[in-house]
């Protein structure tokens, strides 16, 4: 599997799936989450709609992770996860490695080769962005040998600060 991080834009990649780094509701929200239901359009939530009402009835768990389709992205599917929040306590490492892991695991289950992860949790959720890309990459290469149709993961960060903790952590 290749993985690698770059500064960019993640609701314009062009990968067969972008992981959201969603709330619980999947109703769309602030950050990353919000970017994608804009750029997605108004399909995006009415899957997140369907998606609540058919499993996630009390909203979707931290550290699991489900698959919409796109709507209007170029990528073929999203794969929502929700990351840990430390203000509100959730502290433990092995939640926000669900994430990767989790998200990984759907990305393998609905075919996806290519799959773009922003920071989860490393913005208002309080993390912070070094331990996030140490948790991310260690997760992604330890979760590689379990989702052979995953060959690529990009990690897309928003700006340069991020970005130099992901390429310290690949290159590690």
């Amino acid at each position: 599997m290749q993985i690698r991080g770059h500064q960019g834009d993640i609701t314009t990649e062009r990968v067969d799936a972008v992981v959201n780094a969603a709330n619980s509701t999947l109703m769309g929200g602030g950050g990353v989450d919000g970017a994608l239901h804009r750029a997605a359009g108004p399909d995006l939530l009415e899957e997140c709609r369907r998606l609540r009402a058919a499993r996630w009835h009390e909203g979707l768990p931290v550290g699991e992770a489900a698959a919409t389709g796109a709507g209007r992205l170029p990528a073929r599917w999203v794969i929502h996860t929700v990351g840990p929040n430390r203000h509100l306590g959730q502290t433990d490492p092995d939640l926000l490695a669900s994430c990767f892991r989790r998200s990984l695991e759907v990305a393998h289950e609905v075919g996806a080769r290519s799959v773009a992860f922003p920071a989860i949790s490393a913005g208002v959720y309080g993390w912070d962005p070094a331990v996030v890309a140490g948790v991310a990459v260690e997760t992604v290469r330890a979760t590689a040998p379990d989702v052979p149709s995953v060959e690529e993961v990009r990690f897309v960060l928003f700006g340069p600060d991020v970005l130099v903790h992901f390429e310290r952590a690949i290159a590690g």
